[in-house]
């Protein structure tokens, strides 16, 4: 269940594809996930590298990066570099991969290859070097007119056709084509019960768009959201080195009275350019009057649903923090998947806005659990603001974002509790909290007072201001309270041996069943009304002790 890509990562408005998280880093001995395995659960595809002879240099150099933990930053330039060197390919139905791969590779080596359907067959293909890109550009022709008009746009998404298709039928040979959908929850049931930004750039030549959220903080499953922002600190750094000589020189540029109003109009721009000339772009939305604005849009190539943001630094610093806990420690990974894919089916969270839990609140709530766990398992914020030294520190808009970059200054935890006992306990501690005064703090590391009176109050780790879960109302919060206690109720019973015997399910495969459905629920509801009154009473005393002084007084 814990996730690791050896993927790409999306960076449309560089006028290429490339989505997936970071490649493995290992972990803390004792947790880590073995190196070099593909996990489910990534992202994006999973890319299959085409067999490569290494030399004993080579070898020894993968395995030096292989053996040290990289840095969040690490991870993002090398996918970065990456993807200057990779094209997307639409090709003809009937296909020999072989003459294909042949034929690309008379304008570079190929490093890695894979193919997947989406609507159409495509092939993602990494060149070693960046100017094999531009060979391939140099004979790319512009599409034919006759029935449409076409924009002209000079990208890294291109369609190849058989010249003659009949003929090469005959050469058609079947394609390893890597699947693109998550494991179905039913699928996933039974084997747990067996155990370059072209378009921003025209308009802002320094400017670089950057992924965040789950599709890098390896918390990301397959078919999730592209986060991105458009990035200017560069800019900055160009204005500041054009201070030397006698003159102070400056672009002319349209000033404008607030940041928000200057965001709202590039966007704008943006998202006409993505609308207009965008290759495979669809369905773009402008929402500019959001606490932050931002462009939604579809890739039909890729089938990724992607939000474009500006200048969004501190969600990046939110990245790297998940990133960094996610490689601290395994159990890490697959607990956050395992809680997440029980709450989608529970339907405690939703693909679209509401007042519903959302992914990222349900992943600082583990945190936080992982947090209190005796030893703890990860660190709190405050604990990493510590180990960090003089390139760690940042300020963003006012707030403090400083904490270690390097893993290797992360002392590793002590704590051996298995997956199975942390996620009862999981649901133990949450199917008790104290919602009513408590306040969750990733920063600290412990529960402190609500400041406000929202049902849900999640701290941002950063902006200390903002509660990240102010969406959530009291009906969807008590819902996720009868829900953990049910859960932890289910996972107390020492039922598993008759359990598989009877092919029933049990453990985490009988959470991912909704509840009242499974062939045992009628056996289960026998006992669940009482244990639910004896909760309900349970949260009474804890919440409201003078009425149960009164009470007991009678």
């Amino acid at each position: 269940m814990a996730h690791r890509a050896g993927g790409r990562a999306l960076s449309l408005l560089r006028g290429h594809l490339r989505l997936a998280s970071p490649a493995a880093t290992g972990g803390c001995a004792g947790h880590g996930q073995p190196r070099g395995q593909v996990r489910p659960g990534s992202s994006g595809a999973a890319v299959q590298r085409a067999p490569q002879a290494a030399g004993p240099e080579e070898a020894g150099e993968d395995a030096e990066v292989n053996t040290r933990k990289k840095t969040f930053a690490e991870v993002q330039t090398e996918r970065l570099e990456q993807a200057e060197r990779t094209v997307l390919i639409k090709c003809p139905p009937k296909l020999n991969e072989k003459k294909l791969l042949q034929y690309l590779s008379s304008h570079g080596n190929i490093k890695s290859h894979f193919f997947f359907e989406n609507r159409s067959i495509h092939a993602l293909i990494e060149f070693s070097e960046k100017n094999s890109i531009a060979s391939l550009q140099d004979v790319i022709g512009v599409p034919s007119a006759a029935e449409y008009h076409v924009v002209p746009f000079k990208s890294r998404l291109f369609t190849f056709m058989l010249k003659n298709p009949v003929s090469q039928a005959a050469e058609e040979a079947p394609l390893h084509l890597s699947p693109q959908s998550h494991i179905p929850v039913k699928e996933l049931i039974e084997k747990l019960c067996h155990a370059d930004s072209d378009f921003a750039r025209a308009y802002f030549p320094d400017s670089t768009v950057k992924p965040f959220g789950s599709s890098v903080n390896t918390f990301g499953k397959l078919g999730c959201d592209v986060d991105m922002f458009l990035d200017f600190h560069d800019t900055q750094k160009h204005a500041a080195k054009m201070k030397k000589g006698p003159f102070d020189m400056e672009y002319q540029m349209k000033r404008l009275p607030s940041e928000r109003l200057a965001t709202q109009k590039i966007l704008s721009v943006v998202g006409d350019c993505l609308d207009n000339f965008g290759p495979g772009c669809v369905s773009v939305q402008k929402i500019l009057n959001a606490r932050c604005p931002l462009v939604k849009f579809s890739h039909q190539p890729t089938g990724f649903q992607c939000d474009l943001s500006v200048s969004n630094s501190i969600a990046i610093k939110s990245s790297e923090l998940l990133y960094i806990y996610g490689c601290l420690d395994s159990r890490v990974r697959a607990l956050v998947f395992s809680v997440r894919c029980w709450a989608r089916v529970h339907g405690l969270t939703n693909s679209i806005p509401g007042t519903w839990i959302t992914n990222f609140s349900l992943t600082m709530m583990v945190m936080f659990f992982l947090q209190r766990r005796s030893p703890p398992i990860i660190p709190t914020l405050d604990q990493l603001k510590e180990l960090a030294d003089q390139k760690d520190k940042l300020v963003i808009g006012g707030y403090d974002c400083s904490f270690v970059s390097d893993l290797s200054k992360i002392k590793c935890t002590n704590n051996t509790e298995t997956l199975d006992v942390l996620l009862g306990d999981f649901f133990e501690y949450y199917g008790n909290f104290d919602f009513r005064r408590n306040s969750i703090n990733l920063r600290k590391g412990k529960e402190v007072n609500k400041p406000e009176s929202s049902p849900l109050y999640i701290w941002n780790p950063f902006e200390q201001d903002l509660n990240i879960s102010k969406n959530v109302n009291q009906p969807q919060l008590e819902k996720f309270v009868a829900m953990a206690r049910e859960s932890a109720w289910i996972l107390r019973k020492e039922e598993k041996a008759q359990q598989i015997i009877n092919k029933e399910p049990w453990g985490l495969a009988a959470l991912l069943i909704p509840f009242g459905k499974s062939n045992s629920s009628k056996n289960r509801m026998k006992g669940i009304g009482s244990e639910t009154i004896r909760n309900l009473l349970d949260s009474l005393k804890l919440n409201n002790p003078n009425n149960l002084q009164k009470t007991v007084g009678k």
